[in-house]
């Protein structure tokens, strides 16, 4: 197989998508015969930097490639470790074209705008030579296994809240309450929700020894700067959104700590605590792609991880996500939709009436029934997942994937993630020993969201 001159081996292509082009696989590929060396290093919050030291080809033929491998290799570090100044060490050309992309009106204006509403501050691109390289500064962040004490775990979701009171470890009460955070623009709407809720959880212990809110969102601090919890409150307003959990846990108790921390990261540590080990990376494929990580410490990275739209596909035909804009992103590829996407290749007609996720079901339905055009789907989620499994251990050291949400339920679920580790073991045979992947058994489903939730704070 060929893109953009480089030569791939690819042994297994999706039944549905035969024109996917994983993008690990090709970058290896690329690499084989990239000599020019390149860096890219990634500033963010707390003077956190990633460096990344790469290779191009460096010639003019192969120039469409350097771009295409550098704007996918700068795109996934924005979406995995966030940041708002991207330094190009050792190549000014395609650091000047890279800051057309990534400006208004330039073809990352998505990317572009999403920096400056997290960190409030525009996204530079920057042009050094090779030998003015930033220095790296990674400093990863114990998350989390606190349980002494009584605490409260609070678990925000797009369609309902799960508060939980967990004494010494132990859930004595939980209940899910529904709400409708994406429908309402007053922010006070979901100040009173979460403060009922917390004092609900509250009035079942003896005190309030600290609070641990699990949350969609990007985070600075406990401060949520993108969230589509709050999509319909505008930016205008957005002052009493950064402050909302702070000030909800204040009014339940002023004198204990709170500490926010995004959903797909505590997912991770509810896994790494159930499991007892790190280097664990949780995909919760759902509405979206949700993904947490822990290092070998269970500690997290300090990286946003926001890998739905986070390339993972290079084929320039491939599904447009609505919001980004952007082709081959993972939300794509690991949610709901992309099981809607490839039902037409599959020869189903879901109805347009039904929402999407009882589209989801529609599907789902016909895979319990062992319908072969269901299966389809699913194998073809399959493939996705194993060679995207291979792009993703290039960035992450990665020991135990764990696979959640809804798209995961039943044998759907289960053909995914035997298609997914037939691939792995035929075709990349290290990795598969190295990398488990599985779905949550109950070592790990034994540390709920809401225990991993209320785990976060220490207690002063």
């Amino acid at each position: 197989m060929q893109y953009l001159g480089v030569e791939y081996q690819q042994k297994f292509t999706p039944k549905l998508d035969p024109q996917f082009i994983p993008f690990g696989v090709w970058r290896a590929a690329y690499l084989k015969d990239a000599k020019k060396p390149i860096a890219i290093a990634v500033e963010r919050d707390k003077g956190r930097v990633s460096v990344h030291h790469t290779c191009i080809h460096g010639t003019p033929e192969m120039a469409a490639a350097d771009y295409r491998y550098v704007e996918r290799y700068v795109k996934f570090l924005l979406w995995s470790t966030g940041g708002f100044r991207v330094s190009i060490c050792g190549c000014s050309e395609l650091a000047q074209k890279l800051r057309e992309a990534y400006q208004l009106g330039g073809e990352r204006e998505f990317d572009y705008t999403f920096v400056n509403q997290l960190y409030e501050r525009d996204l530079e691109i920057v042009d050094l030579p090779l030998d003015q390289v930033p220095a790296s500064n990674e400093v990863p962040e114990s998350i989390g296994g606190y349980m002494d004490g009584c605490r409260i775990g609070f678990d925000a979701g797009g369609s309902d809240m799960k508060v939980s009171a967990v004494v010494d470890g132990e859930t004595i009460f939980s209940e899910e309450v529904v709400w409708l955070p994406k429908l309402n623009s007053d922010p006070e709407y979901h100040f009173e929700h979460i403060v009922k809720a917390m004092k609900l959880a509250a009035s079942k212990m003896p005190r309030v020894d600290a609070i641990g809110v699990s949350s969609a969102g990007t985070f600075i601090g406990n401060a949520p700067m993108v969230a589509s919890l709050f999509i319909k409150v505008p930016r205008s307003n957005w002052d009493k959104v950064k402050t909302i959990y702070d000030r909800a846990g204040a009014a339940v108790n002023p004198d204990a700590p709170l500490l926010v921390a995004n959903d797909g990261d505590v997912s991770a540590l509810a896994g790494a605590m159930g499991l007892g080990k790190g280097n664990l990376m949780g995909i919760a494929m759902g509405t979206s792609e949700a993904v947490g990580y822990v290092d070998k410490d269970q500690n997290v990275l300090g990286w946003i991880n926001e890998l739905a739209f986070a390339p993972v596909d290079l084929c320039e035909n491939a599904m447009q996500d609505e919001w980004s804009t952007d082709f081959g992103v993972g939300c794509k590829y690991f949610s709901q939709d992309a099981v809607i996407k490839l039902a037409p290749a599959a020869g189903i007609e879901i109805p347009e009436e039904l929402t999407l996720a009882e589209k989801l079901k529609f599907v789902q339905k016909l895979m319990e029934a062992d319908d072969p055009r269901a299966q389809a789907i699913f194998e073809t989620i399959g493939v996705y997942l194993a060679y995207t499994t291979v792009l993703y251990s290039q960035f992450y050291d990665i020991e135990y994937m764990m696979l959640l949400g809804r798209v995961m339920s039943g044998k759907g679920g289960d053909t995914i993630l035997r298609v997914c580790k037939e691939v792995l073991a035929e075709e990349y045979p290290e990795l598969a020993a190295k990398c488990n992947v599985t779905l949550p058994d109950e070592k790990m489903r034994r540390v709920g969201q809401s225990v991993a939730a209320a785990s976060l704070p220490k207690v002063k």
